[in-house]
């Protein structure tokens, strides 16, 4: 009988140990046998698959590890809506905000050597962050009003989005600056985009913005490589993360997902690849391909306490800071959409007290599908998305590739995936 190529399966009771081995983890204690494992994993299986018969999503890939190894993985559907090719694990995607915890790894690098300092002044990079101005409103003729910050902005501020730099997707003053400044939109890759004033005093609140594209270019100046090169020295490379970068090589571009828009009926309507171009600066907050197999990699790093396969990325003192609260009483993670096609409203863990750490999202109370309180996460703007629970010892992602962020049919299967994990690892 001829498979279904918009079926793809891949399920953990035929591939565990040899994905595990894949991806240079260890065989999981719990790997009884295959069959005990197809059982433990039916529901995931179960839940992807019935997303991607229902056209909720194109397709899907999803994996799950925990400090022993890896423990699941799926891959369902097609990369593109109707004509295939099918995904495959190797599938790679456009992960978007997921880059941010790749650049604060590296910064944090940067902290343990002594080049850089999270309440010291930062480099001299760029009039912007070095001497920040405050939207203060603007006139009766729609002119901007802009004043000096009242403080300076430092790493830590940036690295838990506290300097006061929004997104235009947001927030509705920045729209109205970029459009009365004629300034460029932070898409086109012009330098020139992120020379936005800041929308509160540094330190004043929490808001999601382009403080992590700053970082990057703090990583460059400090350490003298462009930022493609330094993580792929000090990060890609000593992790094996062979297919995570800022370009696609044609051959990682036959395996990549088309973006498909959700309109309004619900249906998806694929969209062309991206044309590629040369960016005047490589985007630290969101500019990176990957795979599901080599961003797993990145989460058993940051598991095992930032050493992977042999490599140490950084130190374990390191990676229990990141993952601490660094804002205080601020309260963090709501955002009011500016540009529903690009993004829906977000608020992932309704209820939920949220702060943020030195890369990632906290949750302050359990979630609702499993994640221990105190888990860390975050996404990317086509609907990927990871977490790490530090206390339960187990990470995932699931990726797919649809617009507009925060899709409520794809938040429903991130959700049945998590659930499923916990749901396994509890029997």
């Amino acid at each position: 009988m001829t498979k279904d190529p918009s079926r793809r399966d891949v399920l953990v009771s035929a591939s565990a140990l040899t994905a595990a081995a894949s991806v240079g983890g260890a065989v999981p204690a719990r790997a009884q046998s295959a069959k005990a494992q197809s059982a433990q994993f039916a529901r995931v299986d179960a839940a992807l698959r019935a997303a991607v018969d229902a056209k909720e999503v194109p397709g899907v890939v999803a994996m799950a590890t925990t400090d022993k190894g890896l423990v699941y993985e799926g891959v369902f559907g097609t990369r593109v809506l109707g004509s295939g090719p099918a995904m495959t694990r190797d599938t790679v995607f456009r992960i978007a905000s997921m880059t941010k915890a790749v650049t604060c790894v590296a910064a944090m690098q940067l902290v343990e050597q002594g080049k850089l300092s999270l309440e010291g002044p930062l480099p001299d990079v760029d009039k912007a962050i070095n001497d920040p101005q405050v939207l203060d409103g603007f006139d009766a003729s729609g002119a901007p009003q802009l004043r000096p910050a009242k403080r300076p902005i430092t790493l830590r501020h940036l690295l838990t989005h506290t300097a006061g730099f929004s997104y235009e997707t947001w927030d509705a003053n920045t729209v109205r600056y970029v459009k009365a400044s004629g300034m460029p939109s932070t898409p086109t890759g012009k330098l020139a985009a992120l020379r936005l004033p800041l929308v509160f005093d540094p330190g004043d609140r929490w808001e999601y913005g382009i403080n992590i594209d700053w970082v990057g270019r703090i990583v460059e100046t400090v350490s003298g490589k462009p930022l493609d090169v330094y993580l792929r020295d000090h990060v890609f490379a000593p992790l094996g993360m062979n297919d995570t970068g800022f370009v696609a090589s044609p051959e990682q571009r036959a395996r990549q997902a088309s973006v498909h828009q959700r309109q309004t009926n619900g249906s998806l309507d694929p969209q062309p690849l991206e044309t590629p171009f040369k960016p005047e600066f490589y985007a630290g907050g969101g500019g990176l391909y990957s795979t599901a197999p080599d961003y797993v990699i990145f989460l058993q790093m940051l598991l095992n306490e930032g050493s992977f396969n042999g490599a140490r990325i950084l130190k374990p003192e390191t990676v229990a800071l990141m993952g601490q609260n660094h804002i205080g009483d601020i309260e963090a993670g709501i955002l009011k959409t500016t540009m529903p096609m690009r993004s829906n409203d977000v608020d992932l863990f309704p209820g939920i007290s949220l702060k943020w750490g030195l890369a990632y999202m906290i949750n302050m109370q359990p979630g609702p599908n499993g994640r221990s309180a105190g888990s860390l996460t975050w996404a990317g703007l086509y609907n990927t998305y990871f977490w790490i629970d530090p206390k339960r010892r187990v990470a995932g992602t699931i990726m797919t590739q649809i617009l507009p962020f925060a899709d409520t049919k794809t938040l429903a299967v991130y959700g049945a995936f998590e659930r499923g994990i916990y749901e396994a690892l509890n029997a």
